[in-house]
Parts: structure tokens; C-alpha cells; sequence
């Protein structure tokens, strides 16, 4: 595949992604406040935004472009997936610290649904790492190539609340979300787990690329590791809890928990906060069009009480921005409701 092409084209779907983030979004937002009975979307629910705009055509043109611009992002013919098929040496050097097992056994709900449209999903080819990371870098298009701004953030909103010394990362992948923590935690040890083998592996080799010793990469299950109780004062994830089903994100905050040491900190950033109808109604349509069928039970369940139940204390759930200059309460483009969840584990007796 031509370079100059595939670069073009994707350029292309991305310029088109941004007027869909921003003139499409805000046209339909003025439409359905031009239809609610009250002239303001703060007061409406996902039911009354759907009866004004399921049958806009406006609407349904917003929906084909979110569906249709992600699946040529990565499936078209100047997709990511056939770019980085078509030249091997995009792999480069094959060695890797990575911790691999070969004998996991892959969740159904993980392997059963081609998450984000990618195309046999983040575990079933090799280059489904490469694919993954040159993807990531427009899946907030506000961001630009300020994409990793947001996990810069995340990991000083961590550090607010102390220096941990053993840091897991559950889901980490190619590294997005650790790469981070490392390095803002250098004197910490930190292990990113995840369950795709090429994520896990690239990880490895661009921290190595990068100088960050600090960092194990293994294949794992985060709802079953092997480490012994307490073994971490913190354990973070960015972007997992939306791709889990409930009884898998149960299991994983049950490990969180046995994971952590007392008094250790368990810190997630996710999509939760909605503040209201309009852009809820816009969250749900984002889940159906992008293959992502667990997003919208994590935004409509009681968060709180389930950590609560769990045995977490001092939960904390706030709205997060992924950028400085992102105002969350203007609502004039498309935008993932960014949140952070985060709790503790009960200290022991002094």
C-alpha cells in the first residue's frame, strides 16, 4: 500500500471526524432544543431526546458517519488493519520483555464482539498492537496530537494523593496509560497486565524504547492474577471498565480489592458522568454504532453502591478533563464523558 495514500486518507477521515465532532454535533444539538418543550436539553431524558431525534434525518446522518468513519478508519481500503498487514517490517524488532501465556483463556465477551469496529478484535493477529496504537492517536480528535495529554493528566491526579511504590495497571495494553505512571512514579515498580498478546508485547518493546525499567508487561486476566494479596498500594485502569459485562467488572474490583494493601488506592478513569439527556441519549447511539455493547450499562449503574459493597471506602467519582483548555460544562462538540472513579482500601488497625 502506498504511504503517501494511506497517510492521506486517513487524514481525510480524520478532518471528517471533526466536522462530525463539532458542526454535526452542535447542529443537532440545536435542533432537538429547538423541538423540547422547555427550549433546554438539562431537564430531558434519554427517552424524550429519542422520540424528537430518532427519526431526524440530521440524526441519522450523524449516526451513518460515527459508524462508517471508524469502520474505514480501520477496515477500508486505506484502513489501519491492511496498511499494517501488507508491511511485516512495521513489526520491527520481534524481541520483547513481554510476560506471555500462551494457554490463557480468552473471556467470551472479549473475543465474541470486534471492540471499536478493529477488526478481529486487539488479540487475534499480530500486528493488532500496531494497529491499536496508531488508532488510538484520533480516538479523541478535540485532542489532536495531544492525545497523550489525557493519561499525562490522569497520572498527575494520581500523584495527588501520594507516591505509591507498587503500581499494577489492569488493562495497560501498548502502554498509553503506564507509560505515564512510570514515568511520573519512577522509583515505583510498576506492572501493566492485559489480556491481548500484541498489545503486551509492544508495550514491552516501545518501554524499552523509552528507557522505562521500571515497567513488567504480562499477559493476564485482571479479573484473576497471580500476584499474592496486597501485593500493590495502587491499582489504576484507563478505558477498561466500559468493555467489561457486570459480572466481569465485579470480579475485577473483588481483585482490585485483594490486590491492594491497606489504606491502598484504586484509581480508574472512565466514561460514567453524564450530565444529562442530550449527551446521554449521544453515549448510548456511540456504544450501539461502535461496537461497544458493555458502555452503556457501566453509564446507567449505581457505581457508588457497587464499589460500597465491595468493602471500598472514601469513593470518589468526579468528572475528569482530558485536556486544560476542555470546558465540561459547554456542551459544542462531541466528547467522551470522561470520569474518574476512584476508592480506597480500609486501613488495618494502628
Amino acid at each position: 500500500m502506498d504511504e503517501r495514500a494511506f497517510n492521506a486518507a486517513q487524514g481525510f477521515l480524520l478532518a471528517a471526524k471533526m466536522y462530525w465532532t463539532t458542526t454535526l454535533y452542535r447542529a443537532l444539538r440545536d435542533e432537538f432544543i429547538a423541538h423540547h418543550s422547555s427550549g433546554d436539553s438539562d431537564d430531558s431524558s434519554v427517552e424524550q431526546v429519542a422520540d424528537i431525534l430518532e427519526d431526524s434525518t440530521l440524526y441519522q446522518y450523524f449516526a451513518w458517519l460515527e459508524r462508517h468513519l471508524q469502520r474505514m478508519k480501520y477496515a477500508g481500503r486505506y484502513g489501519l488493519m491492511p496498511y499494517h498487514q501488507e508491511r511485516p517490517e512495521l513489526l520491527g524488532d520481534k524481541s520483547s520483555t513481554a510476560e506471555l501465556d500462551p494457554a490463557l483463556d480468552l473471556p467470551g465477551y472479549y473475543t465474541g464482539v470486534d471492540i471499536h469496529q478493529h477488526p478481529g478484535g486487539l488479540w487475534s493477529d499480530e500486528t493488532a498492537g500496531l494497529v491499536y496504537e496508531r488508532g488510538a492517536r484520533s480516538t479523541t480528535p478535540m485532542l489532536g496530537e495531544a492525545h497523550k495529554d489525557l493519561h499525562d493528566r490522569f497520572a498527575d491526579l494520581v500523584a495527588t494523593t501520594g507516591e505509591p511504590k507498587r503500581i499494577l495497571d489492569m488493562g495497560g495494553g501498548f502502554g498509553k496509560s503506564t507509560g505515564p505512571l512510570s514515568e511520573r512514579f519512577p522509583a515505583a515498580n510498576v506492572d501493566s497486565i492485559d489480556l491481548s498478546a500484541p498489545c503486551v508485547t509492544l508495550g514491552a518493546q516501545l518501554a524499552k524504547q523509552r528507557h522505562l525499567d521500571n515497567i513488567r508487561y504480562r499477559q493476564m486476566d485482571a479479573r484473576s492474577t497471580d500476584y499474592g494479596d496486597e501485593a500493590f498500594d495502587l491499582v489504576t485502569s484507563t478505558m477498561v471498565l466500559h468493555e467489561l459485562p457486570t459480572k466481569a467488572l465485579e470480579e475485577l474490583f473483588d481483585e482490585a480489592f485483594r490486590l491492594l494493601e491497606p489504606g491502598g488506592r484504586t484509581v480508574h478513569l472512565d466514561f460514567y458522568a453524564i450530565p444529562d439527556g442530550f449527551r446521554r441519549f449521544i453515549h448510548y447511539g456511540h456504544a450501539r454504532r461502535n461496537n461497544e455493547p458493555f458502555m452503556q450499562p457501566l453509564a446507567s449503574m449505581d457505581l457508588e453502591a457497587l464499589l460500597k459493597k465491595k468493602g471500598f471506602v472514601d469513593i470518589e467519582i468526579t468528572p475528569f478533563k482530558e485536556s486544560e483548555d476542555i470546558d465540561i460544562e459547554k456542551n459544542d462538540a462531541w466528547r467522551f464523558p470522561w470520569t474518574v472513579i476512584a476508592a480506597s482500601k480500609p486501613a488495618g488497625p494502628d
